[in-house]
């Protein structure tokens, strides 16, 4: 199982990457083992076979069935959390080799695609930055600067074709591009598999550690895999204890779906300069009409249980700046890494000799995954990258203030450092926290204490209990319920857990256990 099986679906997701593939079931010794089968895993696999490495992907779930499934698939090149911003935290050079190594991702795809014949919507297109309306116009003009330093072309208009925004001022940035990243996704696993790779879904890996020359990956079904290099793309990393977990931060997003009229909006990459910031972008529907996708609202994994105000405030925003908007088609939720200085860790894992790592994907994971895809199978090779530097996994990156993230990892507290209260009070008409299970609603989950213990307790909507113990797998964080997915989060670390134990989505890799009586 992996982050496919949560509740909601994305407006990708009819799209099946890889559906014959199947669990491995022999034990298998092979060059590279590539641990996620994500935009990430997926891109290096297909890499290193082109250097002519043996590859296996494997995945706890389906293939392309993790976060790269609930992304909207913006392939921007500029950095998401501004450019000023990304100048002032790591410097002009380092910001530089970040805006080439993006941009670069970005040419890969349509490389890729062009060259394996993928027919996955992509096309070019440009990104437009606006103001919002909390915010001073010199908030551009930063970003202005920021460009030129890093010779990012950005050209200052005024005017949208949106509502209250007809005067107003904007960046337009050329260069920016869509895409349908499981149609991308089923094309380059079709391409990966011509070529010898091969693809193992529902495959879990329980451990893995470095054994001389080699690396032993244990897995959950009791085979084995032995692989000369061994990579970790789990959107947050299963073999390290705490080393990446004090250094980012798991978030959650909203996302939704609306029908528009063709041509009712220019085909655009559209993001403001909120905090959190919304973004918006153009998808084909099935029937010739255009399908608006707008996302944001994102606040730390567990910290809140509000999806409806979430998707209540994104549906405001966007149909004040679009009044013609059709029905709403799909709403959900992904998880992204965010880590202090904008940049994902990407290279060979702190005191790791033949594993390599990719996580930290900080709002940009199909981007990221592209860049780790060049790097990674580069470093295998003995070259360098000459983006290392932007990306050392061994980096310790401050908050605003200098300082690193701090772990809790087994406290229950967030990674900033504070207690995390419980689930926000059930909105206006849902019942409230049970203190029981006996006062479990159909479709509830809630913590119960029980004596000394908390329980993680979900009645499903036949009225069967699920109880299993409320301390994350990872490193005994407090879970938190989360009432869309209809999942189990952890605040600290990032895993997911589904009603009945099973693990979504990494660190985690143990299921929870059931509640000592």
């Amino acid at each position: 199982m992996n982050a496919m099986q949560e509740h909601s679906r994305s407006v990708w997701m009819d799209v099946k990457v890889a559906s014959h593939a199947r669990p491995l079931e022999i034990d298998l010794t092979i060059d590279v083992a590539v641990i996620g089968a994500g935009i990430a895993g997926l891109s290096i696999g297909y890499e290193l076979l082109r250097r002519g490495l043996s590859v296996a992907v494997l995945d706890r779930g389906e293939i392309a069935g993790g976060m790269t499934a609930r992304t909207t698939a913006h392939l921007a090149p500029i950095c998401d959390d501004s450019l000023a911003k990304l100048v002032s935290k790591r410097g002009p050079e380092i910001a530089r080799g970040f805006q080439e190594s993006h941009s670069a991702a970005v040419d890969r795809i349509e490389a890729i695609q062009s060259r394996e014949g993928i027919d996955c919507e992509f096309r070019w297109l440009d990104g437009i930055l606006f103001l919002d309306p909390s915010s001073k116009e010199s908030v551009l003009q930063d970003e202005i600067e920021a460009a030129a330093k890093l010779a990012v072309e950005v050209t200052p208009a005024k005017g949208l074709a949106l509502r209250g925004l007809e005067e107003a001022p904007y960046l337009r940035y050329p260069n920016q591009a869509a895409f349908h990243p499981l149609k991308y996704l089923q094309g380059l696993c079709r391409a990966f598999e011509a070529k010898g790779g091969r693809l193992h879904p529902n495959t879990a890996v329980d451990k893995l550690e470095e054994q001389g020359d080699m690396v032993r990956l244990t897995l959950a079904n009791g085979h084995r895999v032995m692989a000369s290099h061994a990579v970790v793309a789990t959107n947050s990393p299963i073999h390290a204890s705490a080393g990446f977990h004090r250094k980012q931060v798991p978030y959650r997003s909203y996302a939704m779906a609306f029908a528009l009229k063709h041509g009712e909006l220019e085909d655009r990459l559209y993001w403001d300069t909120f905090d959190p910031y919304h973004y918006v972008r153009l998808a084909a529907a099935a029937d010739g009409q255009d399908l608006l996708i707008v996302g944001g609202e994102d606040h730390k994994t567990g910290e809140k249980d509000h999806a409806i105000a979430g998707f209540a405030a994104l549906e405001a925003w966007i149909r004040l700046l679009v009044p013609g908007l059709g029905e709403e088609t799909h709403r959900w939720s992904g998880q992204v890494m965010e880590t202090r200085d904008y940049s994902a860790f990407i290279g060979l894992g702190p005191d790791c000799k033949r594993i390599y790592v990719t996580t930290g994907d900080s709002g940009q994971g199909i981007t990221h995954g592209v860049i780790a895809s060049v790097m990674i199978p580069e470093m295998i090779a003995g070259d360098i990258s000459p983006y290392a530097g932007v990306y050392d996994p061994a980096r310790t990156p401050g908050d605003a203030s200098g300082q690193e993230a701090s772990g809790q990892e087994a406290s229950g507290q967030e990674a900033g450092g504070q207690e995390t209260s419980e689930n926000d009070p059930a909105p206006s008409g849902a019942a409230s926290s049970p203190g029981s299970v006996e006062d479990l609603l159909p479709g509830q989950g809630a913590i119960i204490p029980r004596g000394t213990a908390r329980i993680a307790a979900y009645r499903d909507e036949s009225g069967e209990l699920f109880e299993r113990s409320a301390a994350c797998t990872h490193l005994g964080c407090d879970l938190k319920w989360n009432s869309f997915e209809l999942c189990w989060d952890c605040p600290c670390h990032g895993s997911h857990f589904a009603p009945d134990g099973s693990v979504l989505n990494a660190p985690a890799v143990a299921p929870l256990p059931e509640p000592e009586n």
